[in-house]
């Protein structure tokens, strides 16, 4: 793999990092709403990265999961599960963004957060099986 691509999937990992950890702070001082925010983007991170790996590069949160799906989960390499993920953490943070009424909680909120672990250690770990 290009070392350029290798820079920027780092990159977009470390990004994804500080948004779980983001998360993780949000949440604790319970802003909600935020917390899922940050969750989605750690998400949206990691899958950025892992589009890197096909030489792919999604221009809009729809986009990115489109394209997530379509070469990744439908090949089979990620379980369904992490294109859900994806797919209901983006409709949470525009929920949470937008909605002047959210219904985000606790509960969602600490559910956003652990999804967002798994994704994107499930993100990393492919990454070290494939291309390391």
């Amino acid at each position: 793999m290009d070392k350029k691509f290798e820079t920027l999937i780092q990159g977009y990992f470390t990004k994804a990092q500080e948004k779980l950890e983001a998360a993780k702070t949000l949440f604790k001082t319970c802003a909600y709403d935020d917390a899922v925010s940050r969750a989605y983007y750690a998400t949206y991170h990691a899958a950025q990265a892992i589009l890197l790996t096909e030489g792919l590069i999604a221009e809009t949160h729809q986009g990115l999961i489109n394209l997530f799906g379509l070469h990744f989960v439908k090949t089979g390499k990620f379980e369904k599960k992490y294109g859900r993920f994806l797919s209901s953490l983006k409709d949470e943070r525009e929920n949470g963004d937008y909605s002047v009424y959210s219904s985000i909680d606790e509960m969602i909120a600490s559910n956003a957060i652990k999804e967002a672990e798994d994704f994107v250690e499930e993100m990393k770990r492919f990454i070290k099986k494939n291309l390391t």
